[in-house]
């Protein structure tokens, strides 16, 4: 499994949670069981391979840290969206920009512009090119806004 695949497979943990309110852990668990997995990927080629340990250790990182700081990520987003309310924008583009704003502040070794291009690749996938658009204005907006030393 790549990283761009787990990033992926995150987004969609990031957007279980929201949907079902359940904690990161029981997700995770259950989404990530080996039966479970298998079924998945009929539906998702995302599913197709098994995250290594190393995706594994990504995926309860960031999927965990967005669940425990979701508050302050939607924080950015609001600050970011101008003129948008943020219930307005659907549950799964809000977890693909959690998920970019949690990388640009808390996971070093994801530069800032790799986490906006693959936030803006799995809005486009999922929601369409105005979506990809959107999600690269708000993100290159909270990019910019970060001092030097935060950026990478």
């Amino acid at each position: 499994m790549t990283r761009a695949n787990a990033r992926e497979l995150a987004v969609h943990l990031i957007y279980s949670c929201i949907f079902t309110g359940d904690e990161p852990e029981k997700i995770i668990a259950a989404r990530l069981d080996k039966e479970y997995y298998g079924q998945l990927s009929e539906e998702n080629q995302v599913y197709a391979e098994r995250p290594s340990r190393a995706q594994r250790e990504y995926i309860d990182t960031v999927v965990s840290g967005v669940a425990n700081r979701v508050d302050e990520l939607d924080t950015y987003i609001r600050q970011y969206s101008i003129d948008w309310d943020v219930s307005r924008i659907s549950k799964l583009t809000r977890a693909i920009m959690q998920l970019a704003i949690f990388e640009i502040l808390f996971v070093e070794d994801v530069p800032t512009g790799v986490a906006i291009s693959e936030a803006v690749r799995i809005a486009k996938m999922y929601d369409g090119d105005d979506t990809g658009a959107f999600v690269n204005g708000i993100l290159g907006a909270f990019a910019r806004g970060l001092s030097p030393e935060v950026t990478k």
